[in-house]
């Protein structure tokens, strides 16, 4: 391991843009196909990673929904989680805010509280064996409509207590975040965080309706803020955290080659950019893979940057952030 590799391991980091369902390994896929006696339209692990080529989002999406179809138990999504707690252990991650898409397994029969239950107990496990600190984000799937939407919420309920925020995900471009605008105002009577995937393929327009409408806490990609000046000013002005995902954009043909990522620019405009993974079953990395990629685009000290603005744009409270900014400064002073 490289000096830059080891350092980019051992640097405390949070990730907040992680689809547990898009953590589902191929062999862990074809693993739990044969738990549950599910057959699946692929002979082999490599004839499924294979498949895994995009050139859009909803390339993907088809296959990404087609593989949440083996998680069917309670222990089915515990070990999903702890699979991906382990690796982001390895990775340095000491805290972890994932999504989850309730819909995508309510609308195949499984109740609400089979991905919830089996969720939480992978989160508590985690924090058990490698002290890493999670927050669990209902998403909403932004291709189906309003009601479905609200039903979800209104699922959820017993469970509020335990999860920290929701989310707006699946396909972009003409699901524009108006669309869910009471949605949200009632997640926030319920005092939920909101955050929303918004200027991944969809317009700066729509990251404008995620700030004016939905009053987003934290905007997921945002990649085409860039487009509108005035919107960057905007964005460093309130401290609006980005959740950036390298390997995505490169995957899903958001950028054409990770050399020319806008990171260094949303860095150089004052943006509080973070580094995460997305979906790294699909797209090839995990959080430090990530880090990796965009390496050679900044300085040391713009990762440490990178590190600081992950946990400045978690939820966590503000003493358990300082002990993380300390933990970070402290490693680098290190090293």
């Amino acid at each position: 391991m490289s000096d830059l590799d080891a350092f980019i391991t051992g640097l405390p980091k949070a990730e907040l843009h992680l689809h547990i369902e898009g953590s589902l390994e191929p062999e862990q896929m074809f693993q739990l196909a044969q738990r549950n006696r599910i057959q699946i339209p692929f002979a082999s692990v490599e004839e499924l990673r294979a498949a895994y080529s995009f050139s859009r989002l909803q390339d993907f999406l088809d296959i990404y929904y087609q593989g949440a179809d083996v998680l069917r138990t309670e222990e089915d999504f515990h070990d999903l989680a702890l699979a991906y707690f382990t690796r982001a252990h390895a990775d340095g991650v000491v805290h972890a805010e994932i999504f989850f898409d309730p819909q995508t397994h309510t609308h195949r029969g499984l109740p609400f509280g089979v991905a919830a239950n089996g969720l939480l107990s992978g989160m508590r496990a985690a924090e058990a064996k490698f002290g890493l600190s999670s927050k669990l984000i209902l998403c909403f799937l932004r291709h189906l409509d309003e009601a479905s939407a609200f039903a979800t919420l209104d699922a959820a309920e017993p469970w509020l207590d335990r999860i920290a925020g929701v989310g707006l995900d699946s396909s972009e471009v003409g699901h524009p975040p108006s669309k869910f605008e009471r949605v949200f105002a009632a997640a926030a009577a319920h005092g939920l965080k909101r955050v929303a995937h918004a200027g991944e393929e969809g317009p700066p327009e729509y990251v404008t309706e995620a700030l004016d409408l939905l009053h987003i806490d934290r905007l997921d990609h945002g990649n085409r803020s860039l487009e509108d000046p005035n919107l960057v000013t905007r964005l460093a002005r309130a401290g609006m955290t980005l959740t950036v995902c390298p390997l995505s954009n490169l995957k899903l043909c958001v950028v054409d080659d990770v050399a020319r990522h806008p990171i260094p620019a949303m860095l150089a405009k004052g943006l509080r950019a973070t580094i995460n993974s997305d979906d790294p079953a699909y797209f090839g990395g995990y959080v430090a893979d990530n880090y990796r990629a965009i390496a050679g685009l900044v300085s040391r000290d713009q990762l440490v940057t990178l590190a600081r603005n992950s946990f400045l744009g978690s939820f966590l409270p503000d003493d358990v952030v300082t002990r993380h900014l300390e933990a970070v400064d402290a490693f680098a002073a290190s090293h």
